[in-house]
């Protein structure tokens, strides 16, 4: 009994706030990271402005300012965050599994719309300072997701313990990009399936 001589559990409760799930800002961020993708796939990053970004999302000029910062800083994260969302760490059990998964992550990703012109302008741009840096930055984000694929791989016994997680990735992906950017060829199943063995052979211990 508490001191109005009431049990604590009979004290009357307020209404529980309800948890935001999102807001607006999430709704904003949302709208504009679309929108850069849609505008990067029709003009590239050489013909995308602020101000169509922010009329096709609906927002201010000055809101994606504050928030980005610049045109650059913008395009890094639509397509961080186009990598990211749907395309989780595969964990099928065997590296060979979670290669083939990974490998067709890649390939759906460069294979949209204005991707592989997006990834092609990067390159020429790198002696912009804040491309390469926003370059770098998917890069980096891209490797530290998937190096969990490795990590996995070497707990099971698939691959030897000093390997070098960055390699086994170039090793997979750096073919899917060649192939796209520079022979401008699709990205089949069977393609995918040549990737795989090549790392495979060049990286896991032999049974």
């Amino acid at each position: 009994m508490n001191q109005r001589g009431r049990d604590v559990d009979e004290e009357p409760v307020g209404p529980v706030p309800r948890k935001r799930t999102g807001g607006r800002s999430a709704r904003v961020r949302e709208a504009v990271l679309t929108a850069t993708l849609d505008q990067v796939a029709e003009h590239g990053i050489e013909g995308l402005t602020i101000g169509d970004v922010a009329a096709r999302a609906g927002v201010a000029e000055t809101t994606i300012y504050r928030r980005w910062g610049s045109r650059t800083a913008l395009i890094a994260e639509a397509v961080t965050e186009l990598a990211a969302v749907g395309n989780p760490v595969p964990d099928t059990g065997t590296l060979r599994g979670d290669l083939r998964l990974l490998a067709e992550q890649i390939a759906q990703l460069i294979s949209r719309p204005g991707i592989a012109r997006l990834v092609g302008t990067t390159i020429a741009l790198s002696a912009d300072p804040e491309v390469a840096a926003a370059r770098h930055h998917f890069w980096e984000d891209r490797f530290q997701r998937s190096s969990q694929v490795i990590v996995r791989a070497v707990e099971r016994g698939e691959l030897p313990g000093d390997v070098n997680a960055r390699a086994v990735i170039e090793t997979l992906s750096a073919p899917l990009y060649f192939r796209l950017l520079v022979g401008d060829e699709p990205l089949g199943s069977a393609f995918i399936a040549r990737c795989v063995d090549d790392t495979l052979t060049l990286h896991a211990k032999p049974v």
